[in-house]
């Protein structure tokens, strides 16, 4: 069997990564009864991603000409979005979908039994090139990585409930109206959806619900499938050799963490968390802990928060990731809106439990009290509790054990390779 999964990109943002790690998760059942044959075709041109070539990975964007070509196909979408932006900060979180690539015709589609469809955005694929593959006739698996695929554009509704009818009005746009860029994008997707046979599996219960109550989506069948992770890799290591990675001290200090592709997006809640530790240090004196913060930017609240904190910057390197998650006590995760964080998931993996809020995916993955805290969303006072909870327990091993397992039992990579490929091999035999 094999099954081509697409992606926009290859180890750029948390979609990427986690289409990568499914993909690499399938090519290591090569010698069981069920074997598949994965590839990954990556859309991205190398200016926007470094190319680094892997097992089974192609990039379409593969010489100069092509580079180029999907770089215009990217700052054209952009453009053509341009003037509709309500402003600057709305600029990447909507996707007209209005210029991609045709891949009828690229072996790794020909040659595909299922075509697997991960986070497509940003140029990779238009709604035209979208119906294309519909009309091949092959099975198709979609993972939702966001809540794009069921909106009018936007990837992440924040509270807007238009999609369970129809989108207009949108708050993304500068001038909202009746039949604004939202409604004519949505009746696209209405079209494009119409006859297309396509199978969903968000990672998510609460995705799922989202997808589901949608009117775009409702009619169609979804199966949810976590996202999976190494935790040959992912696992815990001596604190020493955390801390030696980024010269930390071996001291008792205990360190929280907070990571983040974007530390400035305002939808990872940091400044929640910093209202938390202003809470904290006020609430419990005798609490004296460390911040460390890994994620591209730097917010201006770092200077007001009342511990010390040290800014790791952007981690590339997968040794380094797993060092911070060691080096860290505690991970927080104020996200105020997200499917299925990968940092709950590497935090856990590596024997860190977790705060977070209830919101999205968040709840399905943190046993309250168990593995981690949950806390109200927007609730700055009880993420402060959670941390002061997770920094006083008694037996802080215990947690580090719970979180663990619970990483094993739900996001292991034969647990998540296994369900893909029931499912692909009921698509196949339908």
């Amino acid at each position: 069997m094999r099954v081509t999964h697409l992606s926009t990109y290859h180890l750029f943002g948390g979609a990427a990564v986690a289409a990568n790690r499914l993909h690499r998760a399938l090519q290591k059942q090569i010698w069981t009864k069920t074997a598949v044959e994965s590839t990954m075709l990556v859309g991205t041109a190398k200016r926007l991603e470094p190319h680094r070539s892997a097992p089974g990975v192609t990039y379409l964007a593969n010489n100069f000409l092509a580079e180029q070509t999907a770089f215009g196909r990217f700052v054209a979408e952009r453009l053509y979005f341009l003037p509709h932006e309500r402003d600057a900060s709305v600029r990447f979180q909507f996707s007209p979908a209005r210029f991609g690539a045709n891949l009828d015709f690229h072996p790794a589609i020909q040659q595909a039994d299922v075509l697997h469809l991960h986070w497509i955005n940003f140029g990779f694929l238009s709604l035209n090139s979208l119906r294309s593959l519909f009309n091949l006739g092959k099975p198709v698996v979609w993972t939702l990585h966001d809540q794009w695929a069921f909106t009018g554009g936007c990837h992440y509704s924040r509270g807007c409930a238009h999609f369970l009818t129809h989108c207009n009005q949108c708050p993304y746009l500068k001038k909202p109206d009746a039949q604004d860029l939202s409604y004519r994008v949505f009746e696209q997707k209405k079209d494009v959806f119409r006859n297309a046979k396509i199978h969903f599996t968000p990672p998510s219960r609460w995705l799922a619900n989202e997808a589901q109550r949608s009117a775009l989506l409702r009619d169609f069948p979804f199966t949810v499938i976590p996202y999976a992770i190494d935790q040959t890799v992912f696992r815990a290591i001596e604190r020493s050799e955390a801390n030696a990675c980024f010269e930390l001290p071996n001291t008792d200090r205990p360190r929280i963490l907070f990571g983040s592709a974007n530390v400035t997006d305002t939808r990872k809640g940091f400044r929640y968390f910093a209202e938390a530790l202003m809470l904290l240090s006020q609430q419990h004196p005798n609490l004296n802990p460390e911040i460390l913060v890994f994620g591209k930017g730097r917010s201006y609240l770092f200077n007001e928060l009342p511990y010390p904190i040290r800014h790791l910057g952007i981690l590339t390197s997968t040794d380094d990731i797993v060092a911070a998650y060691n080096a860290a006590d505690i991970m927080v995760v104020p996200s105020l809106e997200d499917n299925l964080p990968n940092t709950v998931i590497e935090s856990m993996a590596c024997g860190t439990p977790v705060v977070g809020f209830r919101t999205g995916g968040i709840p399905e993955m943190i046993d309250h009290e168990q593995n981690g805290y949950l806390a109200d969303i927007h609730s700055a006072q009880q993420l402060a509790d959670g941390l002061a909870f997770l920094l006083t327990h008694p037996n802080p091993n215990l947690l580090r054990q719970n979180a663990r397992e619970s990483a094993e039992n739900r996001f292991s990579e034969d647990v998540i390779a296994k369900q893909h490929i029931e499912l692909y091999n009921q698509l196949l035999n339908d």
